[in-house]
């Protein structure tokens, strides 16, 4: 079991199964998230009336854990949360899903982070995110968890967190290593050269590649061949699919249609899970991708990022069990 550093304090309920490790390790964010409904999103110095307002626990790194723990996997939560009600309350949540928090440090002082999101009626929605205890993560903080690094089949990492801690993530994971480059900002050669697994989607595709952002999934696919580093690209595309290029080749997945998108909040969070979940289980990156297209569809469905996202079984049931 990882030793936690004095700044950071242990829970002795944090280690949710002591007789086995997490398959899987997911290195983010932990935030509150505040949503609120409006008809459509305002301009730029426009004021738009709210039609309602709902809380939910978030953060890339949270919802990330949250979508592969709902998926059946065994699921390791490295963070940072303050010394607050959020903090508390984001502790209980998380740990009702059966994640091991052992390595979801408290600081105290720290404001757990937040965000806040607006959605509109069509589901397009805009966010913006505080850090607070998600700033202080940091290379010391991410190596107390160096054991469960090193043991996991995924390591899962986005950008709500600082560089090195990212960095240092990278660096111990003895599994698959899956980047998500979120929030969009330069990555190194260096760091790139280490990732097994890049998720994209359009926006941070073009940040990555400095380039416009693609607007068919043929560019796409040409954009993220000119990525050097990255083993593997996944680019997402919404109501498109996604795409996966390799080995200099392409490979486009449909879309799964939905009647209704209500609010696409954690959609691509849970498309990360979902995809460690089948490198778990063994399955081919193809068919990852296919998976994680599909559980990412029942999530669009629902209001909120964790509280939207699917089980194995109500993904089985709403595509006739056409994955393993």
């Amino acid at each position: 079991m990882p030793q936690t550093r004095p700044s950071q304090r242990p829970h002795d309920s944090d280690r949710a199964s002591p007789a086995a490790s997490p398959e899987i390790v997911v290195v983010g964010s932990v935030n509150v998230d505040t949503v609120i409904r409006v008809p459509r999103l305002p301009a730029p110095g426009e004021t738009v009336l709210g039609t309602g307002v709902s809380e939910y626990v978030g953060g890339k790194g949270a919802n990330q854990a949250v979508a592969a723990a709902r998926l059946g996997r065994r699921v390791g939560l490295v963070g940072a949360v303050g010394d607050d009600a959020d903090g508390r309350a984001v502790r209980e949540a998380l740990g009702a899903e059966g994640i091991d928090l052992v390595g979801l440090g408290e600081r105290p002082g720290a404001r757990t982070g937040a965000a806040v999101v607006q959605v509109d009626d069509s589901g397009e929605n805009c966010i913006t995110v505080l850090a607070g205890a998600n700033g202080d993560l940091d290379a010391a903080a991410v190596r107390t968890a160096a054991d469960d690094l090193r043991r996991a089949l995924v390591t899962v990492v986005q950008l709500e967190i600082p560089d090195d801690a990212v960095t240092a993530a990278i660096v111990l994971a003895g599994g698959t290593v899956v980047l998500n480059p979120s929030p969009a900002r330069p990555v190194s050669d260096d760091v790139l050269s280490q990732v097994d697994v890049l998720i994209v989607n359009r926006s941070e595709l073009a940040v990555l590649a400095v380039e416009s952002e693609p607007e068919t999934a043929g560019q796409a696919a040409a954009m993220a061949g000119r990525l050097s580093g990255p083993a593997a690209v996944v680019v997402t595309l919404g109501a498109d699919g996604a795409v996966l290029v390799r080995d200099g080749g392409a490979i486009e997945v449909p879309a799964v249609p939905v009647e209704q998108v209500t609010d696409p909040t954690g959609a691509g969070d849970t498309f990360a899970g979902a995809l460690a979940d089948a490198l778990v289980r063994g399955e081919s990156l193809d068919d990852a991708v296919r998976w994680a297209v599909r559980a990412a569809a029942i999530t669009v469905t629902g209001p909120g990022a964790q509280s939207a996202m699917p089980t194995r079984d109500q993904v089985l049931a709403a595509h006739d069990g056409c994955a393993s």
